[in-house]
């Protein structure tokens, strides 16, 4: 079983719905290059790296820098 981590999902799925594009989402969870990569690959390859993203908060299993989920609403 994976280590929970401390952020919480709620504000990961929030940022990442409303400010996606901007990798905000990845930027909170300490994951500051794929975040920087999101913006320059024009929102994350036209949204497609964003609703990935977003599904995999939906379901539990994005995960933090340091690779725990964030499982805590």
């Amino acid at each position: 079983m994976a280590e929970v981590s401390e952020k919480k999902r709620l504000v990961a799925l929030l940022l990442c719905f409303f400010l996606g594009g901007l990798g905000a989402h990845r930027f909170y969870a300490g994951k500051v290059g794929t975040g920087i990569l999101q913006i320059v690959t024009i929102a994350g390859f036209f949204g497609i790296w964003v609703l990935i993203d977003f599904i995999m908060i939906i379901v539990g299993k994005f995960t933090d820098k340091q690779g725990k989920v964030l499982e805590t609403w």
